[in-house]
């Protein structure tokens, strides 16, 4: 499984990577195939003090591609929004192909 983590707009600590990585470990007890996991990491409204922060998980699948998106205000819940809706499509996908 490859892993990538981009931040756009910002550097990201190494916590905040290793929170991310952390968390992308569990994906694959949800299905064993996974080739590709992209993760972007995002500021939006740059020019406004308040910044919404993005997380977007892109995994791909031989024969699937599924990606997430979650806009909170702080990464972590962001990436737990977006991790948590790409459980989801993996499973129902899974389950999709065993019936």
């Amino acid at each position: 499984m490859n892993v990538n983590i981009q931040s756009v707009h910002f550097n990201a600590d190494t916590k905040l990577i290793e929170f991310v990585n952390r968390k992308l470990e569990k994906l694959s007890n949800f299905n064993d195939h996974i080739i590709r996991i992209n993760v972007f990491l995002k500021l939006d409204n740059v020019v406004h003090a308040i910044k919404d922060k993005i997380a977007e998980i892109r995994v791909h699948i031989p024969g699937h591609n599924f990606f997430v998106k979650s806009t909170s205000k702080s990464f972590e819940e962001s990436f737990d929004h977006a991790l948590d809706s790409m459980i989801i499509q993996i499973k129902r996908n899974k389950e999709k192909k065993a019936a």
